[in-house]
């Protein structure tokens, strides 16, 4: 603990006792009490609300919104009251002892000098379950909208969910991260591993066995959309609660649950304590190592060829992302380069298919970036292998792989930037890497004419699709005359994603080679928004905002 930390603990201590914090209060059910509340969660926006004690457990107060409780029939507030008593036995016969003999205790009887956790249930936005608040394990002269308590907050949506118990899990995991870090070593948790210990509570707790409904359900839906997403970028979207929890799964299941409890009790935070952990373990590995290896997991996902590289999880071991496809000439000789966009300790899955002779890959970043590239070659029996590809000073390095589309039929490299290890407060900067791609051909594939002649039957058949839809009077899907919104990644049966999707697809090949127009803003569409940005000096982003939406308007209306 450094000399600062330990004055202002000290100080801490010292104001508690002389300015009556952590003064016992009695309560009785129907106290009503003013709370101060975050107004980013709640529905309203307010920052302070009226609540009503509505039940006492043997750990738990459960405070309720006064207008939300008051506006419910009586016969309601029974069926809720029923709700909240199954609720307080979960907490005290398993939520409780479970996640303390897990992680340690809470800070009891804390800044309140009560061993009861007060619960307030409040009107959240939809997409809120609950959160917590540090400032209340300070005194008002410290923090002033303190409320002085150890407490979580939940939303009023899921009070009579069966996933209430999940949320409250969730929060009481954050509320023994206050104590075991901030209290007692002074220390700060990143965030991100803060929400990895709190997410990963519903798989301790048992929550995750029944998949159907489960959190672990709803995070492997939301990773697929967006695998790429940073687990330690944080911004509270569901991708990033996704992303760590299915890196925290594969760590725990191949290096032990010790991993989350021991780098919680230690001085160290991030990245840096579950180095820490892996050292005094002896595994022989580190944060980054492990992380690499998940990112091979998840494209080659197969405990019979290695253990290191799956799930084992009966929920998990199907999992696989898609990687972004790169097609080659199936004959002849080609060459194709890309330039992509990548955070720190965020997976990025390229697959090369197609191609006959010899390839040749040629992999390129910025210097004073740390990129891990390995890659996996698949031959023609469907077995792989993984290597790595190795950077020189320059942050160079190539592949060259013989007899390519004979001998070896795919090849996918998943680069990783890993540079960035603390400071983790904010949002991460976006770094560009890039990757040509080329081969040298064999001689002409005799199936390459029949393959040109179905190529031009299919667009022959698009032609018809369109000209039937606009006989109907069914807008053409590729046409359009401007874009007003915002799109990104992870929209789905979008029309101004149709529009971008037909509109990239006009550029011609070298932007949109796949020319898919679904409506869905997929990988593919991504990365040619990225190519589209590129050639017109554009921040490569992948997102569609105001300066990418000027230029596309501008050229679709002849500018």
């Amino acid at each position: 603990m450094n000399k600062r930390n330990f004055i202002f603990i000290g100080l801490f201590v010292f104001l508690s006792v002389f300015l009556g914090a952590g003064n016992a209060k009695a309560v009785s059910v129907g106290d009503i009490v003013n709370f101060n509340v975050d107004s980013g969660f709640d529905v309203s926006g307010r920052t302070q609300i009226s609540s009503t004690l509505v039940k006492t457990g043997a750990r738990l107060y459960f405070y309720v919104d006064k207008l939300w409780w008051d506006s419910q029939a009586q016969a309601k507030q029974s069926e809720i009251l029923v709700d909240l008593d199954n609720l307080s036995n979960e907490f005290d016969n398993n939520i409780y002892p479970k996640l303390t003999s897990t992680f340690g205790l809470e800070w009891s009887p804390g800044i309140d000098n009560d061993s009861k956790i007060t619960i307030l249930f409040q009107p959240m936005n939809s997409t809120e379950g609950g959160y917590f608040r540090e400032a209340d394990g300070y005194i008002k002269i410290q923090m002033p909208t303190s409320n002085e308590r150890e407490m979580v907050y939940l939303s009023t949506l899921n009070i009579e969910s069966s996933n209430l118990k999940t949320v409250l899990g969730h929060e009481f995991t954050h509320l023994i991260t206050f104590n075991q870090k901030n209290k007692i070593f002074g220390v700060e948790e990143d965030t991100w591993l803060n929400e990895a210990r709190a997410d990963y509570s519903s798989t301790i707790l048992g929550y995750d066995d029944k998949y159907e409904g489960s959190n672990l359900q709803q995070r492997i839906k939301d990773f697929v959309e967006n695998p790429s997403d940073s687990i330690t970028d944080w911004s509270g979207t569901k991708y990033d609660y996704a992303s760590i929890n299915l890196f925290t799964q594969y760590l725990v299941e191949h290096y032990g649950l010790n991993i989350l409890s021991d780098s919680l009790k230690s001085k160290l935070i991030g990245i840096e304590s579950i180095n820490q952990v892996f050292l005094r373990s002896g595994f022989g590995k580190n944060f980054a190592q492990v992380f690499t290896d998940w990112t091979i997991t998840l494209a080659v996902n197969n405990c019979t060829e290695n253990s290191g590289y799956c799930y084992s999880n009966q929920n998990l071991n199907s999992l696989r992302v898609n990687p972004t496809l790169i097609f080659l000439p199936l004959a002849g000789s080609s060459s194709l380069s890309a330039t992509n966009i990548t955070k720190n300790w965020a997976g990025n899955w390229q697959k090369i298919i197609g191609g006959s002779g010899n390839l040749k890959l040629e992999f390129s970043s910025l210097v004073g970036l740390n990129f891990q590239v390995p890659y996996i070659l698949y031959d023609k029996d469907n077995s792989y292998s993984v290597k790595f590809l190795q950077l020189d000073n320059n942050k160079k390095g190539e592949i060259n792989i013989q007899n390519f589309g004979t001998n070896y039929k795919s090849l996918i490299i998943i680069p990783s930037l890993q540079t960035k290890t603390s400071g983790f407060d904010g949002l991460d900067l976006i770094y560009p890497y890039s990757f040509t791609v080329s081969i040298t051909g064999n001689g002409t594939d005799p199936n390459q004419a029949l393959i040109q002649q179905l190529l031009a039957q299919i667009e022959s058949l698009r032609k018809q699709i369109a000209d039937i839809l606009a006989q109907r009077g069914v807008p053409n899907p590729q046409s359009c005359s401007q874009i007003s919104s915002d799109l990104y990644f992870g929209m789905q049966n979008n029309s101004e994603v149709s529009c971008l999707q037909g509109f990239l697809k006009n550029q011609g090949a070298d932007i949109y080679p796949e020319g898919l127009v679904t409506g869905n803003f997929g990988n593919l569409t991504k990365s040619a928004v990225i190519k589209f940005q590129t050639k017109y000096n554009i921040i490569q982003t992948g997102f569609v905002g105001p300066l990418t939406r000027t230029q596309i308007n501008k050229i679709l209306n002849g500018g």
